[in-house]
């Protein structure tokens, strides 16, 4: 049998109520989407809807403690999660505890562990960072960030540092395969090619 789609402790309950009557609207409920990764765990786009605003296809949760909108794609991500508060954040914040976090497949927990290992802790001199997205046939899908989006030595980085440390430690990787949208990049450095 599945576990519950998720679980929301007291104390979540309680900040996801003094939000909902702080606000215009009291009966807005709290909605959850997986927005994408970072170091290999899941982020989250949080947000309180009023129900009658909410996406037909989301999946309404009725815990003991509050009604949560569950985006239907994500649900097997947050499957077994808990909506908690992360009492370390100022004021408390809502953290999602979810079992499913970091990779499932072997390969990509490895791509994972040579992106933390080695090519984050040297990006992250200049303030970027490299996420995977997923590794696919034999090819790692990488999003990067930071100081990283935009820059003018990105194609640098990528070959001569990103591709060759995955490929050196993981030989099942054929490709390395730069997703990011470098143009949306903040980085006073980057000139688009001119046609």
């Amino acid at each position: 049998m599945d576990p519950p789609l998720l679980s929301v402790t007291p104390a979540a309950a309680a900040k996801i109520e003094a939000a909902r009557l702080s606000g215009p609207r009291p009966d807005t409920c709290l909605r959850i989407a997986v927005a994408g990764r970072r170091a290999g765990r899941f982020t989250y786009d949080l947000r309180l809807v009023v129900p009658a605003e909410a996406p037909g296809s989301d999946i309404v949760v009725d815990t003991p403690r509050a009604r949560v909108y569950v985006d239907r794609a994500s649900a097997e991500r947050l499957r077994g999660a808990t909506v908690d508060l992360d009492a370390s954040a100022f004021g408390g914040a809502i953290a999602i505890v979810n079992p499913n976090d970091g990779w499932a497949d072997p390969l990509s927990a490895r791509v994972q562990d040579v992106l933390d290992r080695q090519v984050n802790p040297g990006v992250a001199a200049h303030g970027g960072y490299v996420d995977l997205i997923e590794v696919r046939e034999g090819t790692a899908y990488i999003q990067l960030g930071g100081g990283c989006q935009g820059c003018a030595q990105v194609d640098v980085t990528l070959g001569q540092g990103i591709r060759v440390a995955i490929q050196s430690a993981v030989p099942e990787v054929h490709a390395v395969v730069d997703t990011t949208d470098h143009a949306a990049g903040t980085n006073p450095y980057y000139e688009p090619s001119k046609k």
